[in-house]
């Protein structure tokens, strides 16, 4: 039976963000004796029932849309906000509380799920600004996933992210395995994912496999909440106005990706045969680029964008803690990871996408 844990009230009080609810958490509690947990191979589900936790966000979104091939009923969001029109009509969606184990529990049995994609997670800026919602829905959520997949023999993937890393960490290039001290609440709980997935993978032979995802870039969405996210607001201001204000210095070096990119990493990964896996925690990486660098490839296409620094000194601190760039070459030799987008096609990408065709017309 599983053990109810009740959530403290200030946790109980946050829980309205998205990918998470308002419930009692329950975690499953097994003993070593009676475990026996198995991963089904992509061999032997060549249609595999996909759950996406948090799936309302850009990259859960993406990853159905990439999954499509599947089948129209194989690939299932959740989360606990209601879904936009033109989510609901494309595919399956389901209400979700990670926080509920019970829920998540049925949701896995009654629709035969085998590959488990968990999303649901709050970024760095926002968790810093609200501890107990983090630590609630990074890690105790985390728990309840785990112990599901593991129970029922699911693939898993958690993505982690170069906020895993701390300032003691080597920054240029960062490897795969190296000290890890982050100083946020969300980079402290991807580093208990990571472990505790690995954990479960050879304690009980759980199919865990998970990316650091550098800053993501994408069209689709307005900027969440992460340090990153200037790379994304400069596109939308850009086109809009001409007039950015950057909330990080000039030359602070980021590892960066196109969401492009960082889906289709995910599904090959995903993929991948577990006898090509030298390790359950890869780096991916595509390219690495300053504030000031990005601008001045936007200014090939916009020449008269205005950039002004305004220093947001929590973000600061979050970046200068983080990996300047990251050496992805175990993921390249395992299972051939190779990236598309670099700046130059990132930047042309975005402005295409965002809708800055006509006042690039009017500057050339």
């Amino acid at each position: 039976m599983p053990v109810v844990r009740a959530l403290s009230k200030v946790a109980r009080q946050a829980l309205q963000a998205p990918g998470c609810g308002c419930q009692p958490l329950a975690v499953a509690v097994t003993s070593g004796s009676d475990a026996s947990f198995h991963s089904v191979s992509f061999s032997e589900t060549d249609h595999p029932k996909v759950l996406i936790t948090g799936g309302l966000g850009q990259l859960g979104v993406g990853l159905a849309k990439l999954l499509s091939d599947l089948g129209k009923n194989n690939v299932i969001l959740s989360d606990i906000r209601k879904p936009p029109s033109n989510v609901f009509h494309s595919g399956p969606f389901i209400y979700s509380d990670i926080l509920d184990y019970k829920n998540l529990r049925e949701i896995v049995v009654n629709n035969r799920i085998t590959w488990l994609v968990h999303y649901s997670a709050l970024l760095s800026a926002v968790g810093e600004a609200n501890v107990a919602l983090a630590r609630a829905v990074n890690i105790t959520g985390l728990h309840n996933i785990l112990d599901i997949a593991a129970e029922h023999g699911l693939r898993l993937f958690v993505p982690s992210t170069i906020g895993a890393f701390g300032p003691t960490s080597p920054r240029n290039p960062t490897p795969d395995l190296c000290v890890q001290r982050p100083r946020t609440i969300y980079g402290v709980s991807k580093v208990h994912a990571e472990l505790m997935g690995e954990y479960y993978h050879h304690r009980y032979g759980l199919d865990f496999r998970c990316l650091r995802y550098p800053g993501i870039i994408s069209a689709d969405s307005q900027p969440g909440g992460g340090t990153t996210d200037y790379a994304v607001q400069i596109f939308h201001d850009a086109a809009k106005s001409g007039k950015f204000e950057c909330n990080l210095k000039p030359d602070t070096r980021l590892p960066m990706m196109y969401i492009d990119d960082c889906l289709r990493a995910t599904l090959e990964v995903m993929e991948a045969p577990a006898e090509t896996l030298s390790m359950r925690t890869y780096n991916i990486n595509a390219m690495s680029f300053t504030p000031e660098e990005l601008a001045q490839e936007v200014r090939k296409q916009l020449p008269d964008l205005q950039v002004n620094y305004e220093i947001d000194h929590v973000r600061q601190a979050i970046a200068d803690s983080w990996p300047m760039n990251f050496d992805d070459s175990n993921a390249r030799n395992d299972w051939g990871w190779k990236h598309d987008y670099d700046l130059p096609e990132l930047v042309q990408t975005m402005l295409n996408f965002i809708g800055a065709e006509s006042r690039v017309a009017q500057v050339h």
